[in-house]
């Protein structure tokens, strides 16, 4: 009687890079909780501490949820800042006109994925690097907003729209971060569970291969945009309850805490690689980072140098970490 011999499967030995893929930003961001906590004791685990970080890393984490598909196929949104403000500015003055505050919301979400599609219909029919075409729409869209707004702040929104921004499910949990939360989850399922999810990974992978495997480069490259600019849409709605006001200026260098919060997630600066959790924890990570410099009393000038320092320790890592494979 013949014996079968299974051969065991050797064990994949552990490397940097994948414990970095795994763990590394879950890991920064309870590091972060740890040194907080201890320097502030008895203070920084409250649930007021927890709403306000939640509240304002919301903002953050929807904006950086579209930046991350540009960038995941080796792009960049420069002008998210700038659709959040427009965005928002819409929105407003159609609520203080008389719109009904749901139409004016939703209208404002589609306005921002028209944005998107204006972004990803100019690189297609250029050619140009988004970095070029985003630049030049980040001024427009910025401009279009001084000019619509007259350079002045609106406000005198119908009080159920800010009521239910600034709501609190069990006076903990922001509705905002509900939104954020569930943004997340569809966005996460796009990406692992659809084949446009699959070309979009395959696109930032090797974009000459991905044509020649018959992805449609261009229509997946409008999709990405109009992802950005919905994501930056529904910001640009958020920020405007949590103000109160649609302000001209609203979201400057919001593109930067979005680019940081993509890379520090684990999204591969030279495309093709991260994933929408990663993202989510990347975001969290610059609110934490954020508050604890604010309660350190840290002045706001510096958290400019520290995004920086971050987007540059990231990139850097991340390079370091793919010739580690």
């Amino acid at each position: 009687m013949s014996e079968k011999i299974k051969q065991a499967k050797p064990k994949e030995k552990l490397t940097f890079n994948m414990i970095w893929q795994k763990y590394g930003t879950f890991g920064i961001l309870v590091i972060l909780l740890i040194i907080l906590a201890v320097m502030r004791p008895g203070t920084f685990f409250s649930t007021a501490t927890i709403t306000q970080i939640l509240s304002q890393s919301s903002v953050n984490i929807l904006i950086a949820m579209g930046e991350f598909f540009a960038i995941l196929i080796a792009g960049i949104d420069l002008s998210v800042g700038s659709v959040v403000a427009l965005t928002g500015m819409v929105s407003a003055q159609m609520m203080v006109a008389g719109v009904n505050p749901l139409l004016a919301v939703l209208l404002g979400v589609i306005f921002g994925g028209l944005l998107g599609f204006i972004n990803g219909l100019l690189i297609n029919v250029t050619g140009l690097h988004p970095f070029i075409i985003t630049l030049g729409t980040q001024s427009i869209f910025r401009g279009v907003t001084l000019i619509i707004s007259n350079s002045s702040a609106v406000f005198g929104f119908p009080k159920s729209f800010t009521n239910f921004i600034s709501y609190k499910v069990f006076d903990l949990l922001p509705i905002v971060a509900i939104i954020a939360i569930v943004v997340a989850v569809l966005l996460s399922f796009l990406t692992r569970k659809t084949k446009v999810g699959r070309n979009i990974y395959a696109l930032g992978g090797n974009k000459e291969s991905a044509w020649y495997s018959g992805i449609n480069v261009n229509m997946h490259t409008l999709i990405v945009f109009i992802i950005s600019g919905i994501c930056a849409g529904i910001a640009g709605i958020v920020l405007l309850g949590r103000v109160g006001s649609a302000e001209p200026a609203a979201a400057t260098g919001f593109e930067t805490y979005a680019i940081a919060a993509s890379i520090i997630g684990g999204t591969s600066f030279f495309g093709g690689k991260g994933k929408i959790f990663g993202v989510v924890m990347g975001g969290l990570i610059i609110g934490v980072i954020n508050y604890g410099l604010n309660i350190l009393a840290v002045p706001s000038v510096w958290q400019q140098v520290v995004m920086g320092l971050l987007i540059i320790g990231s990139v850097a890592l991340d390079r370091f970490v793919a010739r580690k494979k």
